[in-house]
């Protein structure tokens, strides 16, 4: 059975490439980089698949997916066919995960679990709201987490968030780190607008610089001192700043 193909810019892949985008400027603050990170990644959906393919494309290795059944922990790593194995997962309309560890007989099923339990570098929640709460959270940094992402809205818990934010390891809230698909919409109707077609590579070009832009701002807004950015501090202060920006350019003040 082929696997479904779909085109970049693809708005939910945009998403998981902007995550890694984002992850990434977040590492290079802190003279780190992807290459030989194990990284976990929960969902199965196109915003998992776009961040399991930069992932990969960064020298990373993506050791979970997840779905409403459980996750699968493949210590080979999740690249080549077993991303497009996520497709095909998806577009059986099963939604579920179980069936890859029968395709892939060296990775592991858990039933009715998430992947926060696992030893990884990485997190990226890119599934659904509040999947990851306290004790995820603190049993990511026992296992020596040093950086989350997320990928979809609001995954994480306020109580997890605050593990984080003690802990002071690197963590992106939602508003700015899965910012990619807006982006790549927004950038979709400027070229409507000027009647251009860019070719995939130049959309993920600008969805990069966009993603490397925002990174900056909450740096900005956010450090705290040479060791540490608050990130969620830095995305609503540069997040108010913007607003408030446009509102004095239209007079609204």
């Amino acid at each position: 059975m082929a696997a479904p193909q779909a085109t970049f810019p693809n708005p939910d892949m945009a998403t998981g490439f902007g995550v890694v985008y984002f992850a990434d400027e977040m590492l290079k603050n802190v003279g780190q980089n992807f290459e030989g990170k194990r990284v976990a990644i929960s969902g199965f959906g196109n915003v998992a698949w776009g961040a399991a393919i930069k992932v990969n494309e960064l020298g990373g290795k993506v050791v979970t997916l997840s779905g409403p059944d459980g996750y699968i922990y493949d210590a080979d790593g999740i690249c080549d066919e077993k991303i497009n194995y996520m497709l095909m997962l998806r577009s059986s309309n099963n939604d579920i995960v179980a069936p890859y560890a029968r395709e892939f007989p060296n990775a592991i099923f858990y039933p009715g679990k998430r992947p926060w339990e696992q030893a990884v570098d990485i997190a990226l929640p890119c599934a659904t709201q509040n999947e990851l709460d306290k004790n995820d959270a603190e049993m990511l940094i026992k296992n020596g987490c040093i950086c989350v992402v997320e990928g979809a809205n609001m995954p994480s818990t306020p109580e997890a968030v605050k593990v984080f934010e003690d802990a002071k390891i690197l963590y992106a809230p939602g508003k700015a780190s899965n910012a990619g698909g807006v982006a790549t919409s927004g950038l979709e109707m400027s070229q409507n607008y000027m009647g251009l077609s860019w070719t995939s590579e130049k959309v993920d070009e600008e969805l990069h610089h966009i993603m490397v832009r925002i990174h900056e701002q909450c740096v900005e807004h956010g450090r705290v001192n040479d060791s540490y950015v608050d990130y969620v501090h830095g995305a609503n202060v540069a997040g108010f700043l913007k607003v408030a920006h446009a509102m004095v350019e239209q007079g609204i003040v």
